[in-house]
């Protein structure tokens, strides 16, 4: 019991359901996460498509061509020397040298060279004429010299207009002036395609 006398606050009604304003309790809505994971699993699915199918396939992407586009090598108009059989009764031609095989077409050099002489370089002789033993000739020439000798043989290339000197490399350039020197020899030419340091084709004319 109370001590407080009952007022008009304590009359309950019969009738217990609600009256005035309320609030209805609503749920809490949840992000729909079905779109996000949708369209992950496509992603992946193509993902491995294209890794692993595709290059099976032979289907690969295009790749980006260079715009700048590289000039081919000149090609030096000086010619190759190739083998040659031996001349009767010369030197043995030393087995795996290579030998000289066409007709020069590059002008003989202008400037002197100022490197110093090796004659420790073997010096090759080749016989481009139809006399019998000049290569033999000029081989003594060249050892009388000083010069180390090299393949003695018969030219077995294209025909020469004169006599030769070939040298394969900017550095044998001051020894192949002193070989054509030597032998009056005034047709120098660098011929990078040459396998020997200096090779001497004797030509037509040659004295």
């Amino acid at each position: 019991m109370t001590k407080y006398a009952k007022d008009e606050f304590d009359r309950v009604p019969q009738n217990t359901s609600r009256q005035g304003v309320h609030r209805d309790a609503t749920g809490t809505t949840r992000p729909t996460l079905w779109p996000v994971l949708t369209v992950g699993a496509v992603a992946l699915v193509l993902g491995l498509v294209a890794f692993l199918i595709l290059p099976r396939l032979g289907i690969t992407a295009p790749a980006a061509s260079s715009s700048v586009s590289t000039p081919a090598p000149q090609q030096s108009g000086e010619p190759s020397p190739s083998a040659a059989p031996s001349e009767s009764g010369n030197a043995p031609i030393a087995s795996g040298e290579p030998t000289p095989g066409s007709t020069p077409s590059a002008s003989p050099s202008a400037t002197q060279s100022s490197a110093p002489v090796d004659k420790s370089t073997a010096v090759a002789v080749y016989n481009g004429t139809a006399t019998a033993g000049l290569a033999n000739r000029v081989a003594g020439i060249v050892q009388s010299g000083g010069w180390t000798l090299g393949t003695v043989g018969n030219w077995g290339g294209l025909p020469q207009q004169t006599s030769v000197v070939f040298y394969n490399a900017p550095a044998q350039k001051a020894n192949a002036e002193a070989v054509g020197a030597l032998l009056g020899i005034t047709t120098i030419v660098e011929s990078p395609e040459v396998q020997q340091p200096l090779v001497v084709v004797v030509g037509p004319g040659y004295r």
